[in-house]
């Protein structure tokens, strides 16, 4: 363990413990804009929350009808959008270090003045280290959402969003459904070939998986050769056409150039729709079983539960 020497207090301690109150006090209450700004975007690593202050501050100073900030972040498109626009832009790149952490953009029905121009640059050089700090906060986030392999979101991420469908599908009533995909006989393709073109037939999956579905619709690794897809606002017999469909497209994939031979994949779907008042565990139980059900059928295959079949 490292020693770490005792520290004497100064002669002055007192006097510096009263600066830093009064220091405190008036870093609380200073009625200087940007004073405020860095203290308010100091309250949270919420990127939106950060712009709506910025937009909020900014406004008081140099009016404007519309402001727009748009970046990718891990490899998802953020947009905030505030306001109306108008035919006059004003827009800024936003760079710290090198790195780019998104573009805003101003608009109103006027042209911005140079003096309103140049205090647009103040704000926002007050106001990218927060925001430059909010963008990496989504990104690590981001990062412990997503499976490695694949880039599509992980088992912990379907654990969150399968949490939060329950809760509006029993708020507003709305049918929600969930395919679990499992590749049939995946072990035959690393024993034969390797994990290697195991790994890249993973990637493949989950990009012909994402291809095949709209855009509300989301793939996430669920394991292993499994996959779990979730279908807002589906019922029981459109998430079965999704599931075929999803089937089909699998098995359309074209894996002889990995290995130079002939080489295809099929998959069995098990189809869950959301019941009032089910939990999460047990909407994924029921969509567990329902591919129990088509592999033990023979596989390639897909089966909706409960009516399965």
């Amino acid at each position: 363990m490292k020693h770490i020497s005792s520290m004497t207090r100064p002669g002055n301690q007192p006097q510096k413990l009263a600066a830093l109150k009064q220091a405190w006090q008036e870093w609380n209450n200073s009625p200087d804009v940007l004073i405020r700004l860095a203290r308010r975007l100091a309250t949270t690593l919420s990127l939106e929350d950060q712009l709506g202050v910025l937009a909020e501050e900014m406004a008081d100073i140099v009016p404007f009808e519309a402001m727009m900030y748009r970046h990718t972040i891990a490899r998802q498109e953020f947009v905030f959008r505030t306001g109306m626009g108008g035919p006059h832009r004003a827009e800024y790149r936003l760079s710290l270090e090198g790195e780019l952490y998104g573009y805003l953009e101003l608009h109103r029905r006027t042209r911005f003045s140079e003096e309103e121009l140049e205090a647009i640059e103040v704000f926002i050089g007050a106001a990218i280290c927060p925001i430059r700090n909010a963008c990496r906060f989504i990104a690590l986030e981001q990062m412990a959402l997503t499976d490695t392999l694949t880039g599509v979101p992980n088992r912990r991420a379907l654990d969150e969003d399968l949490g939060r469908i329950c809760h509006l599908a029993n708020r507003h009533n709305e049918n929600h459904s969930l395919i679990l995909v499992d590749l049939d006989h995946f072990k035959a393709v690393n024993d034969t070939h390797g994990h290697l073109i195991g790994d890249q037939v993973l990637r493949m999956s989950a990009a012909g998986l994402t291809r095949t579905l709209r855009n509300s619709d989301r793939v996430y690794r669920f394991g292993g050769e499994e996959f779990a897809v979730l279908l807002p606002h589906t019922d029981a017999p459109h998430a079965r056409e999704a599931a075929e469909r999803i089937r089909l497209a699998l098995a359309s994939l074209a894996l002889d150039r990995l290995v130079g031979a002939p080489l295809c994949i099929t998959a069995s779907c098990g189809v869950a729709t959301h019941l009032a008042g089910e939990s999460p565990e047990q909407w994924l139980a029921r969509a567990d079983e329902a591919l129990y059900r088509a592999k033990q059928a023979g596989r390639n295959q897909t089966r909706v539960f409960p009516a399965i079949g």
